[in-house]
């Protein structure tokens, strides 16, 4: 299970070889043995298989290839439907449409998502997480009938990869791990933590392809931009009310 792990690569490109309902099942199972919440597993997980389903949402992944070409997406939401439901049904009134229980769902979904993604990388396949789902969760709502109580936090592609990159850069375990108390960064921790990852050829490319002095600048002007930001914040902060959380 650690080769598994330490080999994780994102995959983009699948080949057209189905997911066994063997293979699916094993990997949801799996998915469903992660740790939840007071156990009370506050999320939902839908797949979809069908083209013509997959082709209904690949505009809400920016049409990404890998949206369509992967046999298998996962939708992994934070639901607290299901469980409302069941309170309401056993004379017991929930309390569970607030700020601190949607942190909860999101914590259960995405645990399960991480189970669900180590399974089927063991099992020999490629998964990639698609980080447009907040950004348009409204329209996979709409698509997926999603009612009252539940939000889509993650998308998972699946399937047999058609490709074999390398793999990702990560910071050192002194940039991320903190014993005892945090200890904040100074600039000189800065700059040893990132040295690594901006002296790598690729970010070289990157910043002679995009004319920017450093690989930040490339987060802030390109991929993550403010004005973007702030836009999709609102949008997902306006489903989520809509949704039925931060009624409290």
């Amino acid at each position: 299970m650690l080769d598994t792990i330490f080999n994780h690569r994102s995959i983009r490109k699948y080949k057209d070889t189905p997911v066994s309902e063997k293979d699916l099942q094993e990997i949801l199972e799996a998915g469903t043995r992660a740790s939840t919440t007071g156990n009370m597993q506050i999320y939902s997980i839908v797949v979809t298989q069908d083209e013509e389903m997959k082709k209904q949402l690949a505009p809400t992944h920016f049409n990404q290839p890998m949206a369509t070409q992967a046999p298998v997406v996962l939708t992994f939401c934070a639901d607290i439907n299901r469980f409302n439901k069941w309170c309401e049904a056993r004379n017991a009134e929930p309390g569970y449409d607030n700020f601190l229980w949607f942190t909860n769902a999101v914590i259960d979904a995405m645990l399960v998502a991480q189970n669900c993604c180590v399974a089927a990388e063991d099992k020999g396949m490629g998964i990639c997480y698609l980080g447009t789902t907040t950004y348009t969760a409204d329209k996979i709502i709409e698509i997926l009938e999603l009612p009252k109580g539940v939000i889509p936090i993650t998308t998972v592609v699946v399937g047999y990869p058609d490709e074999t990159p390398g793999l990702t850069d990560r910071l050192p375990l002194e940039g991320v791990v903190h014993y005892e108390k945090y200890k904040d960064y100074s600039n000189e921790d800065i700059d040893r933590i990132y040295a690594e990852k901006e002296a790598l050829e690729s970010t070289k490319a990157l910043l002679k392809e995009n004319n920017k002095e450093s690989l930040a600048q490339i987060f802030t002007d390109n991929r993550y931009k403010k004005v973007d930001n702030l836009h999709f914040s609102k949008v997902f902060f306006d489903v989520l009310k809509k949704q039925g959380f931060f009624n409290q």
